[in-house]
């Protein structure tokens, strides 16, 4: 593989101090409709049919599996890029290792979204996630959010079976617990 040739840019990640006042403005002055939530953590949103374009999680450190020291401020945990396939993320992340690139998380799936996904640093150290397979939800549906548990079936329903390092320390406690 020569390089990772993304269809689109996808979704955005962003931390926030207050999830709900958050999602209040995205919903009431963006108009962009609620997918699911975890807990009252993180609400997935979306203006098109992609189960989620933005995702608000709150700020808070014990909450944040993903990247825990940015769990503590506002601002981007993550943006994405949408990849054809699971087997073209799996040549990804191959070829991200061969060029020493740090892979955070993934290969995984998440619950809200069933998206696959995969997660690097870029050089200034953002994180990077290419994704594929995200639910789709067409714009005329009546979708009703669903609340999921904050537990290893929201991080990754795949349980780290395709995780190419040791996922994070927060989930590994939970796995065991529960």
């Amino acid at each position: 593989m020569t390089a990772i040739k993304p269809q689109k840019l996808g979704h955005i990640v962003l931390m926030v101090r207050d999830v709900k006042k958050s999602c209040d403005f995205y919903t009431d002055i963006l108009g962009l409709k609620v997918s699911d939530w975890i807990d009252d953590k993180m609400v997935f949103l979306r203006a098109g049919e992609d189960h989620h374009d933005l995702a608000l999680s709150q700020i808070d450190g014990d909450w944040n599996y993903d990247a825990p020291e940015a769990g503590r401020r506002p601002g981007l945990e993550h943006f994405s890029y949408l990849v054809d396939s699971l087997e073209e993320m799996e040549k990804a992340a191959a070829f991200l290792q061969e060029k020493g690139i740090d892979i955070v998380r993934g290969i995984g799936k998440h619950g809200p979204g069933e998206n696959c996904f995969l997660v690097f640093k870029d050089p200034d150290g953002n994180n990077v996630e290419i994704y594929c397979e995200m639910l789709q939800i067409p714009r005329d549906a009546a979708h009703k959010p669903e609340v999921w548990e904050r537990n290893i079936e929201s991080f990754d329903r795949w349980r780290f079976a395709r995780f190419i390092n040791p996922p994070p320390a927060q989930v590994v406690a939970q796995k065991k617990g529960g």
